[in-house]
């Protein structure tokens, strides 16, 4: 041991000069690495490889075995590439410090203008491919390789040129092939398994590197039972019946399968894609209702109570390209045109559909910024099912927004919106034979609206406190507005705001919507707030009953409030009328509490309280003074199960209520037409009040697969 110090010192002051030779020669002019091979031979690579910066200097020598690297000051490792080898001898003199590591000689060192000489031999190596040598394979179901890779020649190395498929070893903590059920981070699977990864899903390239598929396919079952009022119409589906309301449940089976092929270029999650394709067939098979009354499945009565209907579309068929990259931390610009998805704010308060259009999108200042610029050309929609026809409707829409996320404190995103709708004037009537375009109300000549949105959102959370908030102006023209009966000026507003706090495995809100009404509904001017194609997720979503039912206006074409909408717009649909601003408006105040029951289970409860901000537009249109304000009592619970503890299928279940208020009583019951003395059955002593054994209530459950 004593004997061997001084080599060991002796060694570590040559590593010590060689880095600093090598550190106090960096940034200085150039030197060079020459000399010759033996025996000559061109083409041969030879390699010098910076042993501080690891930068690696490649140059091929000329038919007299001649080379030279030109490279900066400081110390190099110098080698040849496959398939020769160096052979270095050892009882030459190669510098100082050099040292002979096998095929390699480490510590050349370079100075500034001058050139460090290295002669040495070469030897091929005629390397056969390595038998009986099985390969790791990738995990999950990685299909074939994408990228060839040469045949193994060394027992410790093997190239693989597709990244993607690089194997893992088998692996399991506890040797009992997983019966515990956990360690096991490299399990195997299966192309039909949504655990683990497939190249169906997008997880490995089918083509090359960079070129990746996605094949999904999504079967969604809902059932809903509800009841709303209905009118008993001119021939009742009850012989003698003389209520001025009739049976008002109504069932309804909707069966939706969508089908998705996706490709793509890029690196997966390393980067946003180079271009893309994607198109998903939809189906509605079967779209059934089942109504207690005529006149609610068609306009013709002899139709029945019954309908069962069929449709297909394209949700989604369009192509993306990058257009370029904005920064080296992979800001982007990109296009995309045809069939896409697209929500106009985080809540989606003024337009949410899946439609016909194209579309400018990205971020820049480290994805800080994002930004979209669309142009919509509205596609027709199925009456029944709410799915694209083939079909172009006479309406544009275009939509410019930016987000800017840390905005005030990290966490929370604020977004600019700018929308204008151009529905230019058409003539419509649905599939089941109601007019929807113009409205059957009041002045029914065709019409155009050109109208626009400005508004300000936020959604995130600032510390504990989880905060969206929501405001819109909007403003333009109506050229004949139908209930007005003349043209009107637009201009109204719309607020919203939804704060929440998080408490171990509870959520608890508060949320509060406006949207203005108008108060005079036959003058120039119309104050009610109206969107373009809302879908809004607030006060409750997809649980709420004053969200999820369709309640239509006896006698008037138009409906109170439009399914998967909380705006009481008076329009005569959603998805193929047109916006109407000379309605109520409203105001809703919402408690809620969410529950992760279990991983597996959760529960989502709202209390809301609704009122009109205006009712003259219903006392004009239903010939009715003094209609008071309260709507009522809104009370919903929503339960979603998650069996597998993903996402591949979930079960969902909602079961809401309205206790109506004074407002929705004056609508619905008076006590001269609709609780006659023979049928005082039918209401309360008080004569103005639904039946309390009757109430308005809307149940569904769905049951969704995704693969």
């Amino acid at each position: 041991m004593i004997g061997r110090k001084p080599n060991a010192v002796a060694r570590f002051i040559a590593v010590a000069a060689v880095l600093l030779i090598s550190a106090s020669a960096f940034g200085q002019k150039r030197g060079a690495i020459t000399g010759t091979i033996t025996p000559a031979t061109a083409n041969v690579v030879v390699i010098a490889t910076n042993q501080v910066t690891s930068k690696v200097t490649r140059t091929e020598t000329d038919g007299s075995g001649r080379y030279a690297i030109k490279v900066r000051p400081g110390a190099y490792r110098l080698s040849v590439a496959p398939p020769f080898v160096a052979r270095f001898d050892k009882t030459r003199p190669y510098g100082e410090h050099a040292l002979i590591r096998d095929d390699s000689i480490e510590n050349v060192i370079v100075s500034d203008g001058k050139d460090t000489k290295i002669a040495f031999a070469i030897e091929k190596i005629e390397e056969k491919p390595i038998a009986n040598v099985p390969a790791r394979k990738p995990l999950g179901a990685a299909g074939n390789t994408s990228v060839q890779s040469k045949p193994q020649k060394q027992s410790d190395r093997r190239e693989v040129r597709d990244r993607w498929r690089i194997g893992f070893p088998e692996y399991d903590r506890y040797g009992d092939k997983g019966a515990r059920g956990r360690d096991i981070p490299f399990r195997r699977g299966r192309w039909y398994d949504p655990y683990n990864q497939s190249w169906l899903k997008g997880d490995y390239p089918i083509i090359g590197n960079k070129v990746f598929m996605v094949l999904s396919a999504v079967s969604s079952t809902t059932a809903e039972l509800s009841r709303t009022p209905k009118p008993s119409d001119v021939s009742s589906a009850r012989p003698g019946s003389a209520e001025f309301f009739g049976k008002s449940e109504a069932l309804a089976v909707n069966q939706l399968f969508q089908l998705t092929f996706e490709l793509f270029h890029g690196d997966s999650t390393f980067r946003p894609r180079d271009w893309a394709i994607k198109i998903s067939p939809t189906f509605s098979l079967p779209n059934n209702l089942n109504a207690r009354e005529t006149g609610v499945v068609n306009i013709d009565v002899r139709r029945g109570t019954n309908r069962t209907d069929t449709q297909f579309s394209f949700e989604e068929a369009f192509a993306e390209m990058k257009l370029t990259d904005v920064s080296e931390n992979f800001d982007f610009v990109s296009a995309r045109v045809g069939i896409q998805p697209f929500v106009s704010d985080f809540r989606g308060f003024i337009f949410s559909d899946n439609n016909l259009g194209a579309r400018i999108f990205g971020s820049f200042d480290n994805n800080r910024y994002q930004f979209n610029a669309a142009y919509f050309a509205q596609l027709e929609k199925d009456t029944n099912s709410g799915l694209n026809r083939f079909d172009r409707r006479p309406q544009n829409v275009y939509v410019a927004n930016i987000f800017r996320q840390d905005f005030i404190k990290k966490g929370y995103t604020i977004q600019a919106s700018a929308l204008y709708n151009d529905d230019r004037r058409s003539r419509k009537f649905d599939r089941n034979g109601f007019l929807v375009r113009p409205a059957l109300i009041g002045d029914v000549r065709p019409h155009a609206i050109k109208v626009g949105y400005l508004g300000i959102n936020g959604d995130g959370h600032l510390g504990r406190l989880n905060l969206t908030n929501s405001y819109y102006h909007v403003f333009g023209r109506d050229d004949r507005n139908p209930i007005a009966g003349r043209p009107v000026h637009v201009s109204s507003n719309m607020a919203a705001v939804e704060a929440s706090i998080d408490h171990d495995y509870l959520r608890f809100r508060g949320s509060f919507f406006f949207a203005q009404g108008d108060k005079n509904p036959t003058d120039s001017q119309a104050n009610g707030f109206d969107a373009i194609f809302d879908d809004p997720n607030f006060v409750g979503g997809q649980f709420s009953f004053w969200s999820r039912n369709g309640i239509r206006l006896t006698q008037t074409g138009v409906g109170l409030v439009q399914p998967n909408s909380i705006l009481p717009s008076l329009r005569s649909s959603k998805i193929e009328g047109q916006a109407n601003f000379v309605n109520p408006g409203i105001l809703i105040y919402n408690a809620g509490v969410d529950v992760e029951v279990t991983q597996r289970l959760k529960a989502v409860f709202n209390v809301n309280y609704l009122r009109f901000h205006r009712t003259e537009p219903l006392e004009y249109i239903l010939f009715q003074p003094n209609i008071r304000h309260e709507i009522g009592w809104d009370l919903s619970l929503g339960v979603a199960y998650r069996p597998l503890l993903i996402n591949n299928l979930t079960l969902t279940f909602g079961a809401a209520t309205l206790k109506p208020g004074r407002g929705f009583r004056d609508i619905y019951t008076t006590a001269n037409t609709d609780c006659p003395a023979n049928l005082a059955e039918f209401c309360t002593p008080d004569n103005v009040n639904i039946n309390p054994s009757k109430p308005l209530f809307n149940l569904f459950g769905q049951v969704k697969f995704v693969f």
